[in-house]
């Protein structure tokens, strides 16, 4: 399967809001990891991504959040999640990755 990454800037809100769909795995997740560059590079603001069409994600696709939070943090912003699919809400537990990311619902 293939990611699909929806993005676009709220002004009203000041942060990101990103729909992530189908797949981050070895295959794409350097896909997203362009698209968090180039969305931190031109606004270093908060990134509230929906996880609603997020099927999978694995330790590479949790590497490329972490390492976007980490350059989000330098500048005191966050990266929110929300509508996450209890399988993967399970992985961020196990990780204890659900203590540094904002998970929503």
């Amino acid at each position: 399967m293939s990611l699909s990454v929806n993005k676009q800037f709220n002004d009203e809100e000041n942060l990101w809001t990103v729909q992530l769909a189908g797949e981050v795995d070895i295959y794409t997740a350097g896909q997203l990891k362009e698209a968090f560059i180039k969305m931190i590079e031109e606004r270093k603001e908060t990134i509230k991504i929906d996880c609603e069409e997020l099927v999978y994600i694995d330790s590479t696709g949790l590497g490329v959040l972490i390492g976007a939070l980490k350059r989000l943090k330098q500048e005191k912003k966050e990266i929110m999640l929300f509508n996450i699919k209890p399988s993967i809400k399970k992985l961020l537990n196990i990780t204890g990755l659900d203590k540094i990311f904002i998970i929503e619902g």
